[in-house]
């Protein structure tokens, strides 16, 4: 049984500054800011919703399918999902492209200032589902708008249930195509912040937005996650992490757990224990997919 994964791929450049912000922006100039800063510490990941859900996906022992576009410098990420032996068979590489890049820096107080260039993920539109075989379960991830919309008019169409997570992606929509969105999904996964802008945008409380998929999944970070269906509201307990290094990607481990146990047909309550066991692993690596599992003890 196959997940398809359409979402993105990406090299993620991520810099510490050893000092803080404040100190080399003054409040007074940032009208016409003008600043460097020096980063004695650099890391590129291979990242991306994309890549990152099938990562996880894989090491739990399912089949993930990903799909979407990148450029021509994908090579090395290429490499790595061959050692990790995840197909590449529908993630497509567009001439005169680069694969999206996100580059990250942080300063000792955790702030953040990252640039992000999209690159070859606009031209996700250009995929489609039918390319695809024998696929049980399906996730809409962050990618280009214009392929987002189209996949999932392609998966309702081929009548394969999927999750609707559209992540940071969510801003690019107003509230009739996410409406559009929940009428065509089996699951909608939203972290609190996307939940509530996902109200704010539909003009609905979480209740009603439930009512039009088979489950709503919202996350809470450290508080844990909740998942409304079949009219109750089920907690889900944040797991306890071994330590907290890097919380990037959880969010995509967390999905992975939903995909496996609504691909093996388990409860809500075990597919979210699984979920959350999995942002809690990943939680505690640098990296979106640096950290290793036994699947024989979280299943």
């Amino acid at each position: 049984m196959s997940v398809l994964i359409c979402g993105s791929f990406a090299f993620d450049n991520i810099m510490v500054f050893p000092d803080k912000f404040k100190n080399h922006i003054l409040p007074d100039k940032v009208h016409m800011l003008n600043v460097a800063f020096l980063v004695p510490e650099l890391r590129r990941e291979f990242g991306g919703c994309a890549g990152n859900i099938a990562y996880n996906l894989k090491l739990l022992g399912d089949n993930p399918v990903p799909m979407g576009t990148v450029g021509t410098d994908f090579a090395p990420y290429a490499e790595w999902m061959d050692a990790k032996n995840i197909k590449r068979d529908h993630v497509h590489v567009k001439q005169g492209h680069y694969t999206a890049q996100a580059f990250i820096t942080t300063d000792q107080d955790d702030n953040q200032i990252t640039a992000f260039h999209p690159g070859a993920m606009n031209l996700a539109h250009e995929t489609t589902i039918s390319e695809a075989k024998d696929i049980k379960l399906a996730i809409i991830a962050p990618d280009g708008r214009d392929g987002m919309i189209q996949h999932a008019e392609q998966l309702k169409a081929a009548g394969i249930p999927f999750i609707f997570d559209p992540g940071q992606g969510l801003p690019m929509f107003n509230g009739d195509e996410l409406m559009a969105f929940a009428e065509q999904a089996s699951y909608i996964a939203l972290n609190d912040y996307e939940a509530q802008l996902f109200m704010d945008r539909t003009g609905l409380p979480e209740e009603e937005i439930a009512r039009h998929v088979e489950a709503l999944i919202i996350t809470r970070g450290a508080e844990g996650s909740y998942i409304y269906t079949e009219g109750k509201r089920i907690e889900i307990a944040c797991q306890k992490a071994a330590q907290v290094v890097d919380p990037t990607g959880c969010g995509d481990a967390y999905r992975a757990g939903l995909l496996h146990g609504i691909l093996h047909g388990k409860d809500w309550e075990e597919t979210g224990r699984i979920a959350s066991t999995l942002g809690a692993l990943k939680i505690a690596h640098h990296g979106t997919q640096n950290h290793q599992i036994d699947a024989a003890s979280i299943l």
